[in-house]
């Protein structure tokens, strides 16, 4: 699964350069090698932040897959995925509640402190911090993130998706200029596509049909009083 979220930041960051574009294009520092290590640091950031959210969810997964409900998890969070795919622009609207509208403000806020400051050490907090801004296509990922059910996992997952968005914004970040909206849209109708079938892949995952590499079986062992199901690795 993990290849998924290299190809899903690398979609998702024709989506999200509406909202991390201008912030990307803020990120200054000197020409040369500096200017572009400047805007890898910043890069390097925002995907730590990812990890970490990763590892958050990752657990919260692992949790309830000690509970007995491994299965259910993973069906669930399929579904989950592919509901969001086909509406992944309209998760964005969450930005308008009130309590994301106040952390979104905060965020920014201290995104304009630390690019007034110009050093390495101020790129890479804005990455972090531009990692917290609420996101349709990071709400899909840690869904994924979370269907992993376990904590590394699901920080490496997020991290891999900081990663795939990478080229995109690298890409903007030097050349200084935005691609045309009708290009950003047209690259964006794989994103539905690539949600299904991770959507798909996440609920015969917990099926548990017996399938080698697709859907294999899950074992079922004792700890004391509690039974825990644990995919069977081929």
């Amino acid at each position: 699964m993990l290849w998924t979220a290299l190809v899903l930041g690398f979609l998702g960051s024709f989506h999200c350069i509406g909202m991390c574009g201008p912030i990307a294009l803020a990120v200054g520092g000197n020409k040369g090698q500096t200017f572009l290590w400047n805007k890898i640091i910043y890069n390097l950031g925002r995907s730590l932040t990812y990890a970490f959210l990763g590892l958050i969810i990752g657990s919260l997964g692992f949790s309830l897959s000690l509970a007995g409900v491994q299965q259910g998890i993973s069906i669930t969070m399929g579904v989950l995925v592919v509901l969001l795919s086909v509406s992944y622009k309209k998760a964005d609207r969450f930005l308008t509640i009130p309590a994301l509208s106040g952390v979104v403000t905060w965020v920014k806020s201290h995104l304009a402190r630390n690019l007034k400051s110009g050093s390495k050490l101020a790129f890479f907090a804005t990455g972090i911090v531009n990692g917290l801004l609420p996101c349709g296509m990071v709400y899909m990922a840690l869904v994924v993130a979370m269907g992993m059910q376990s904590p590394l996992l699901g920080a490496t997952y997020m991290f891999f998706f900081g990663i795939g968005t990478i080229p995109m914004l690298l890409g903007l970040m030097v050349s200084g200029s935005l691609l045309p909206a009708i290009r950003r849209q047209q690259v964006q109708k794989a994103i539905p596509y690539l949600g299904i079938l991770i959507g798909v892949l996440m609920v015969f995952r917990g099926l548990g049909l017996g399938i080698p590499g697709f859907s294999p079986e899950l074992a079922t062992f004792d700890y004391g009083t509690q039974q825990v199901e644990i995919t069977m690795c081929h």
